[in-house]
């Protein structure tokens, strides 16, 4: 579009809703308050557009569903749960993506999947939410580690090499937020390899490659096994929250909350 097309079409939004919608500095637009609201209220609005269509080409308003988890939800959590589901429900419709945080808070305001199940650190006052579970966050490393025993503090594995996620992940948000309410970064460690895949990562480390921080219900069965071993630090101490993420205001929200306690029930199973 030329500039020209642009500015009539924000003149027009602008008289239509009686409100100033974008703010000019220089060469830079800016939304202002209230057109950052509308930009919320569009996107819930577009998402909600693709499930009235879906539904309506279903010619149904079951449970049919698409919605995303992240790494250690998606992988060692959630299939126990659906297939205790599957068994409970006949002609249940669904589609799981797994993917990082960002990636899946993306693909929720584009509407491209309907709830989320997030690990990682994500701004609630955009998003409505539920508590889904919480969940230990520790760090591991090899039997042969030097890490295996003995008192440990954090600083002591500050000389170890550092394996974790890419950036976007919920895991590895988690770290940097821990990291940073004792004063320290990533960049504290003596060296960083980054992997994208879980799996590997737990390779790497069972081999004595070095370190990771990770949720515990990703490694209890290697740990169980003997292949990897809790790290038993002194000053680390913490839980998180995994939470059931949807837009806000959603005029599906009710199916969404359906689907929550679905998943609530069958966990306890």
């Amino acid at each position: 579009m030329t500039q020209p097309a642009v500015s009539q079409h924000i003149q027009y939004l602008e008289e239509l809703y009686g409100a100033k919608l974008f703010n000019y500095s220089g060469k830079t637009l800016t939304l202002t308050e209230k057109g950052q609201k509308l930009y919320e209220y569009t996107q819930r609005m577009f998402a909600d557009s693709k499930r009235i269509k879906e539904m309506l080409q279903r010619n149904t308003d079951n449970l049919s569903i698409s919605f995303g988890a992240t790494l250690s939800i998606g992988e060692f959590i959630i299939p126990d749960i659906l297939s205790k589901i599957i068994r409970d429900r006949d002609n249940l419709h669904f589609n799981m993506l797994v993917e990082n945080t960002q990636t899946l808070l993306e693909k929720l305001k584009s509407g491209e999947v309907n709830f989320v199940l997030l690990e990682g650190y994500f701004d609630k006052s955009r998003y409505s939410y539920k508590t889904f579970r919480k969940e230990e966050f520790i760090g591991v490393c090899s039997p042969e580690s030097e890490f295996k025993k003995g008192k440990i503090y954090l600083e002591d594995l500050l000389k170890a090499q550092l394996i974790l996620r890419e950036s976007g992940s919920g895991t590895r948000e988690t770290l940097e937020q821990i990291l940073h309410e004792k004063n320290l970064s990533l960049d504290s460690f003596n060296n960083i390899i980054e992997i994208g895949n879980m799996n590997v990562i737990k390779k790497l480390v069972a081999d004595n490659q070095g370190i990771a921080f990770l949720y515990k219900v990703a490694v209890q069965e290697e740990i169980h096994n003997g292949v990897l071993c809790k790290i038993d630090i002194t000053d680390f101490n913490y839980s998180r929250e995994f939470n059931f993420v949807y837009l806000k205001n959603s005029i599906f929200e009710d199916k969404y909350l359906e689907w929550f306690h679905l998943l609530k029930e069958h966990k306890k199973k």
